[in-house]
């Protein structure tokens, strides 16, 4: 069954990887991306069914304008995958507050300006699917990424609660918490933050040159990613959450057994907050 698709951020990466495997399904894909050169491009991936759209998602009233012309002058959108944002890489101390708003300008408000446009359509038609790009940042706490970490928390939180309350309009929402996959988000997308506080050099130095010394070489496939969403979409029951990648389900399932054994160790102090009938 032929869809049409509609990616923020397909210029490159796991946003280009998604519209690619659309693409070669035989579906029709609208890509977002910043430059008429990137739409030429885009375009060129396969002509009439690659349509290239200028899209800043930080602009909440272009974000409104572009989905409803999509909707008007190419067709229905079924799917969204809401992709388009980046890496901030620091220690909290170091980042500054300007650079972490930025990061949730791009990364949570942005994503939501752009499911916020999709939703009214797909609402209308009692159906579609939107998946949001998310990382294993997102259910796990990583070290060095407080505030990548902390947008992505907060869209696996919007993408929970939405899920909720679309479902009985017949629109499935699908949140991918992806680890380390091999496209630019480590190399020349991420920003990093100066570095400034010594003290830090013992727990974030590593961590940083790690990540640099293992840019490109991730064991992540996007294009493989990118074939598990089209699995999902045919899914008659799909996840709210998808953790893609090895690392990714290593981590997240550290994080949880980390947070199952707190519940555990703390349970009868958290339990006894509560008002009692003897009080």
């Amino acid at each position: 069954m032929s869809r049409t698709f509609l990616i923020t951020g397909v210029s490159s990466g796991l946003g280009q990887a998604f519209a690619r495997e659309a693409l070669a399904a035989g579906n029709l894909v609208v890509g977002t991306v910043r430059s008429p050169e990137q739409v030429e491009l885009f375009e060129a991936l396969a002509p009439g069914r690659a349509v290239g759209r200028l899209l800043d998602v930080t602009d909440d009233r272009a974000v409104a304008t572009v989905f409803d012309d999509v909707e008007r002058t190419v067709g229905p959108v079924d799917v969204l995958i809401s992709n388009a944002g980046y890496g901030l890489e620091g220690t909290v101390e170091e980042t500054s507050i300007e650079d972490a708003r930025r990061q949730f300008d791009v990364n949570v408000f942005g994503s939501v300006a752009v499911i916020k446009a999709v939703l009214p359509h797909m609402r209308r038609r009692r159906g579609g699917h939107i998946f949001v790009v998310s990382s294993m940042a997102g259910l796990t706490a990583l070290p060095g990424v407080a505030f990548y970490g902390a947008s992505k928390f907060a869209m696996e939180g919007i993408a929970a609660s939405l899920a909720q309350e679309v479902a009985g309009f017949g629109i499935h929402v699908t949140s991918l918490a992806l680890g380390s996959f091999r496209t630019d988000w480590a190399g020349r997308s991420m920003v990093r933050t100066p570095r400034t506080v010594a003290d830090y050099d013992e727990v974030f130095g590593p961590i940083r040159a790690a990540r640099q010394a293992k840019d490109g070489r991730q064991a992540g496939d996007p294009a493989r990613a990118a074939r598990a969403v089209l699995q999902v979409l045919d899914s008659d029951k799909p996840p709210v959450h998808l953790v893609l990648g090895s690392d990714a389900v290593r981590l997240v399932e550290q994080g949880q057994r980390q947070l199952a054994d707190d519940l555990a160790a703390w349970s009868e102090l958290s339990a006894s907050t509560d008002f009692r009938t003897d009080d």
